[in-house]
């Protein structure tokens, strides 16, 4: 899971001109959800966007206040843009999590947040649909937080990524014929030899 957040004064989310979510002062909460994820990447974010300190106390100390402590709302926007990555100049999203599957995860997001806080303080916009996100940023501040890395099931991994696991352990298993060639001791009578004035040509950094 790929999080970003935003401490805001107002936020809202419309879909076809028509506003469907909105909150006052509190996080925006701009949500990526990868392949790889599962209930234990989704748990700890919850854990994370709630407790983390981000606000102000009574005294205007910053970063002392969860948005729990606070009782500030938060607005949930799922973006799969987040799960970006880029090949050349062209953005790639195979690692975002599949739409079908993307929807039942999100949901859960949503229901666990609001067991672990108060209801009617989480929102959210329209899952899978084309929103304007009307952001008013407080500071600004906008803090990124990624779930510890899963273990990767080797389903999940992509053809290409297969087999440069299969180069690398070629590589460290088998040196190749010329390396051989290279490191094997020579004798005296070796006529291809080098002179010991003109160096070792076993010893010469390999181009």
């Amino acid at each position: 899971l790929f999080c970003r957040f935003l401490l805001v004064l107002f936020s809202s989310s419309s879909v076809g001109g028509e506003q469907i979510s909105s909150i006052g002062r509190g996080l925006c909460v701009l949500l990526g959800i990868s392949l790889e994820d599962t209930q234990r990447e989704l748990e700890h974010m919850v854990r994370k966007i709630l407790n983390l300190r981000v606000f102000e106390d009574e005294s205007g100390k910053h970063w002392s206040k969860s948005v729990m402590d606070k009782q500030y709302e938060v607005l949930c926007v799922s973006q799969f843009t987040l799960q970006c990555i880029l090949k050349g100049n062209k953005p790639d999203y195979h690692m975002a999590m599949p739409t079908e599957q993307a929807e039942g995860f999100y949901n859960n997001f949503l229901e666990q947040l609001r067991k672990a806080y108060k209801p009617e303080l989480i929102k959210d916009g329209k899952f899978g649909a084309y929103m304007q996100v009307h952001i008013q940023n407080d500071g600004p501040v906008t803090i990124e937080l990624e779930s510890p890395a899963a273990t990767v099931d080797p389903k999940q991994l992509t053809k290409l990524e297969k087999q440069q696991q299969r180069k690398e352990k070629t590589r460290t298993k088998v040196p190749s014929e010329s390396s051989r060639e290279r490191n094997a001791p020579r004798s005296k009578d070796d006529p291809s030899a080098s002179s010991g004035a003109e160096g070792d040509v076993s010893s010469e950094r390999e181009p």
